[in-house]
């Protein structure tokens, strides 16, 4: 009897294990169930997505707007721009450059068919290598005179310290001139209110300083208040396929403009403004320039040199293959007296000029006033050889001003074939003076081959010993 009892009672207490232990695992169950569902209708869904329990997704809250680049690409809209052409863009540019900047490979988009209004700023570096600018859009200068600051009336696009850059696009760079003229048609006719609140000084439209293994290509850089493109104290610097236009009567707005740099090819390119189509500073060297249609302007030229009694050093220097059409000068050397230097090592081929005033031409006597006043000393110039140049001129073929101190040495002349243009009353005689050198035919006109004086070997001599403030 008592053994059935305690039988009874442990039968008991196993039957209670177990009814605990069944509860447990269906309690656990059922809450893992529990929690799937409660995921699954956080996510928008329930289960299988059918029967009860099934809820219709909700919306999406909109993200805030995302300032930032994607990859590589550094889009300006995507740093805040509106691209209007009214609003001011300028902090966008810049953010999404010093974004840009960090990253090797890089690009900052300025995107198409918009306009974007930028007032002066300096895209500095140094930044990661191989950075990019693609322009497809436009770029647009203040409008207004009265909107820049007197502290940023020297340029108005400025590139500090970069190195491995490119600037590229089928878009446009607009400096909007037309409101600085005051000399211009436009000027003189709508806008002569003005001209008393313009500036002496007057911005570049893009300008890069203290910067290495630069180019630029493709894009058109339009109505520059000065210059249009310039390069300071830079080296590696490839110009190719861009087009650079203001109007003819626009004062002071040089195509490319370049001064102590080195290490330069300028090609394939189309330039017409108010003045030199490209101009060759002091300190230049290893300056290559070819295949290039300019006009209207003022040619090529090397200077003015020597301002104010200065030093001035240009060697190197090969201008080829070039198209000149209704400009004022083809290939020029100026320089002004009482400077002081040496110019050595120009070559100018291949030049076929249309209605040119002045094809060829070096003026020791350079002078932007009626008058100017004498000095003996002088940037010298020697070995520049003028060969193949055939055309139309306007009013002279030839004309060589050397200094009287110091002579033009080892200039020559090679194949020229100029002839006066029908539409003007051009002088058939070269004029020359103080120069030295060798004239080789055939020669049209023929006064070319009395123009430069044979032998100067005393003054070679004394040309050398002005090597050395260059060199």
């Amino acid at each position: 009897m008592k053994r059935n009892r305690s039988f009874s009672l442990l039968f008991f207490l196993s039957l209670l294990v177990i009814i605990f232990v069944t509860f447990s695992t269906v309690s656990v169950e059922a809450r893992k169930k529990n929690l799937h569902k409660r995921n699954n209708h956080k996510d928008g869904h329930s289960g299988n997505g059918h029967g009860r329990g099934s809820h219709s997704p909700r919306p999406t809250p909109t993200p805030p707007p995302y300032y930032g680049s994607q990859g590589s690409m550094f889009d300006v809209l995507s740093f805040g721009a509106k691209g209007n052409g009214v609003s001011d863009d300028s902090e966008a540019l810049v953010a999404a450059w010093k974004g840009a900047c960090k990253v090797a490979g890089a690009t900052v988009k300025i995107p198409a068919q918009l306009k974007f209004l930028i007032k002066p700023v300096t895209l500095q570096g140094p930044c990661m290598p191989d950075l990019t600018l693609q322009i497809d859009g436009t770029l647009l200068a203040p409008p207004q005179i009265s909107s820049w600051p007197t502290s940023s009336l020297f340029q108005w696009i400025n590139f500090k310290w970069v190195q491995n850059f490119t600037i590229k696009g089928s878009g446009t760079v607009d400096g909007q001139g037309y409101y600085w003229w005051k000399s211009s048609e436009f000027y003189d006719i709508q806008k002569k209110s003005y001209s008393k609140n313009i500036p002496s000084m007057k911005p570049t439209a893009i300008r890069f300083y203290s910067s290495n293994s630069v180019t630029v290509r493709d894009i058109r850089i339009i109505n520059s208040p000065l210059c249009h493109l310039k390069f300071d104290n830079s080296k590696g610097i490839e110009v190719d396929n861009i087009t650079i236009s203001s109007p003819e009567s626009s004062p002071n707005t040089d195509g490319i403009h370049l001064q102590n740099t080195q290490d330069v090819e300028i090609k394939r390119s189309i330039i017409a403004t108010g003045d030199d189509c490209v101009s060759i500073q002091t300190g230049c060297s290893n300056i290559h320039v070819h295949h290039i249609n300019c006009g209207p302007g003022h040619g090529i030229s090397l200077g003015g040199l020597g301002k104010d009694k200065s030093a001035a050093c240009v060697s190197d220097i090969i201008v080829e293959d070039i198209s000149m059409k209704n400009t004022l000068y083809g290939a020029r050397i100026k320089t002004w007296q009482g400077g002081f230097g040496m110019v050595k090592n120009v070559s100018f081929s291949r030049i076929q000029v249309y209605d040119v005033m002045f094809p060829i031409m070096i003026d020791q006597y350079y002078c932007d006033k009626q008058k100017c006043k004498n000095h003996t000393s002088t940037v010298v110039i020697s070995g520049v050889k003028f060969d193949e140049i055939s055309g139309t001129f306007g009013i002279q073929p030839v004309h060589l001003a050397c200094s009287t101190s110091i002579p033009c040495t080892d200039v020559d002349l090679t194949d020229i074939q100029l002839s006066p243009s029908p539409k003007y009353k051009g002088l058939q005689q070269a004029v020359c003076w103080n120069s030295y050198g060798k004239s080789q035919g055939p020669l049209l006109p023929s006064s070319i081959d009395d123009c430069l004086k044979s032998g100067g070997g005393l003054i070679k001599r004394i040309a050398r010993s002005h090597d050395r403030v260059c060199y």
